[in-house]
């Protein structure tokens, strides 16, 4: 079984020191990082893959609610604070639980159990590919959205997501994935990367203009590693 990344965030020495001794005696977590400040926190964040974090409330620069607040695909939080009043707006963050100081290890067990149980069900579910091969599951967000092959117009990779550029849509679907990981479930004969950043369905070209495709207002290169394939497939189907 693959342990759960966490890392600790809390301003707080002893707290902090607490917790991350609470994540290192339990068997199923793996402490990733420990930070004093959040700022510090984001940085890693946006380099590792981090899938729990035990965040601190009150905190100067930055609260936790205000660090929860500005990810834009948070992992799975609990958070932790001496000041009860904070516990309804800490929900409000979709936190999977909420720890008052000071707790007690069966209290931390308690909450990262639970967080341990949508986190398995989460990535059991994840990226599901149907048998029948005409779509498949993706997680976006807070939910899990299924996705048909044929309305997908193009695929695009960023650092720590991907953008699901769907036909009818005005916005993309947003997950926590790369783009190779996707790639490998889409069908061969219907997709192709013709960018580093870009994987296209190929029956939904309409305009191809400078060796770059065109779905309506976006431009997508097709760059030279990958133009000798791309051509390949405009010359078996040109007349």
């Amino acid at each position: 079984m693959d342990k759960i990344r966490t890392i600790a965030i809390d301003d707080e020495p002893l707290a902090l020191s607490l917790v991350t001794g609470y994540i290192k005696k339990t068997k199923f977590l793996e402490l990733a990082g420990e930070f004093d400040n959040p700022l510090d926190a984001m940085d890693f964040l946006k380099e590792e893959d981090v899938q729990l974090i035990l965040l601190d409330i009150q905190m100067p620069d930055l609260t936790g609610l205000e660090f929860a607040g500005s990810l834009l695909f948070p992992p799975k939080i609990i958070f932790t604070t001496a000041y009860e009043k904070y516990a309804l707006e800490g929900y409000k963050h979709s936190a999977v639980d909420y720890l008052l100081k000071p707790f007690s290890y069966p209290e931390f067990l308690t909450a990262v159990n639970k967080a341990k149980k949508i986190i398995d069900l989460e990535s059991s579910a994840a990226t599901l590919v149907e048998t029948d091969n005409q779509f498949l599951f993706l997680k976006s967000e807070y939910k899990i959205r299924r996705i048909n092959f044929g309305d997908i117009l193009y695929i695009e990779g960023l650092k720590d997501y991907i953008k699901v550029y769907l036909e009818g849509e005005s916005r993309p679907v947003l997950s926590i994935n790369t783009l190779k990981s996707l790639e490998e479930k889409l069908p061969q004969d219907r997709f192709m990367r013709v960018h580093r950043s870009f994987v296209i369905n190929l029956q939904k070209i309409s305009t191809i203009e400078r060796s770059r495709i065109i779905f309506s207002d976006k431009y997508i290169p097709v760059s030279d590693q990958y133009k000798e394939k791309f051509n390949d497939f405009i010359s078996r189907n040109f007349i």
